[in-house]
């Protein structure tokens, strides 16, 4: 019989003095904003659930509300202001650290340049945001009129069930996402704000990469691929940089808000939501 050595198993139970996870100090409350979509509203209250609950382990005042999913940045925009002005009324805050997935981080912009929230904004820290557009937008917009016209009516009537406050449009909503109006319209219209500090994080998995990708995404991921190059199966690395890029991960874009993570990957989930809160942090925020 072999013998085992009780002491290599006894290190492992070994206590950390410290075993809590580390407390990150911020002058500002975190709003995080979630892109466009409502199926992870069927699995969680929020999008954006796991990565406030993430930060809030860090001792963060953190806060992840909802607002319509499938509806133009205008009016996304016009909600999340509506969200800050509760937040403040509630809690007594004066500035937020926005921290926006997605389209989320176009909604922000336009509010900061169009709905007067600038001066509650200290800064504004983008995931995966399509800046300069995306090429799935253009695909989807390429559907057969009619399935496209049924897809509209059925994504609009989910989206006005889980979410009746705000009428949904989401056919509207994925052409803001192009390349073409990105461009061409929406950025000429939305320049940086000079009191507020922008961060960008961007991501690449699947084609082109060493980093594995749920098979559900993979032809999208490759299309994308295809016409503009490495990407997170819904935006590429590069149109996501905006402001002080603060690096690039190897994970999804729904692996970013906790959806999708198997075991092995969550590590890295994890790392960059603790990046993110530090770069905060580093920069007295």
């Amino acid at each position: 019989m072999k013998w085992i050595e009780p002491q290599k198993y006894l290190n492992k139970l070994k206590l950390q003095e410290f075993p809590q996870p580390e407390i990150i100090q911020l002058n500002y409350p975190v709003l995080l904003c979630h892109g466009y979509g409502s199926m992870s509203m069927l699995m969680k209250p929020s999008p954006m659930q796991d990565s406030c609950m993430r930060l809030r382990g860090f001792g963060i005042h953190a806060f992840a509300p909802n607002i319509v999913p499938y509806a133009t940045i205008e009016t996304r925009a016009h909600q999340w202001k509506d969200r800050i002005e509760q937040l403040q009324q509630k809690y007594g805050y004066t500035k937020f650290n926005v921290i926006a997935h997605s389209m989320g981080g176009l909604d922000m912009r336009y509010a900061i340049q169009n709905d007067g929230i600038a001066d509650s904004i200290a800064s504004l820290t983008t995931i995966a945001t399509p800046h300069h557009g995306t090429s799935l937008a253009e695909i989807v917009l390429t559907t057969p009129e009619l399935l496209k016209e049924k897809l509209n009516e059925l994504m609009n009537w989910f989206g006005e069930n889980v979410f009746p406050n705000e009428k949904s449009n989401a056919v509207a909503a994925v052409e803001q996402l192009t390349r073409n109006y990105i461009e061409e319209t929406f950025n000429p219209a939305t320049p940086n704000h000079e009191k507020i500090q922008y961060y960008s994080i961007s991501a690449a998995v699947g084609k082109g990469t060493t980093h594995p990708l749920n098979p559900i995404l993979r032809l999208q991921n490759q299309l994308i691929y295809q016409k503009e190059g490495i990407n997170d199966s819904f935006v590429t690395a590069e149109s996501a940089i905006w402001g002080e890029h603060i690096g690039q991960y190897s994970i999804s874009h729904l692996e970013q808000i906790y959806l999708q993570v198997s075991k092995e990957r969550k590590p890295l989930v994890d790392k960059m939501w603790l990046d993110t809160a530090k770069n905060l942090q580093k920069n007295n925020l």
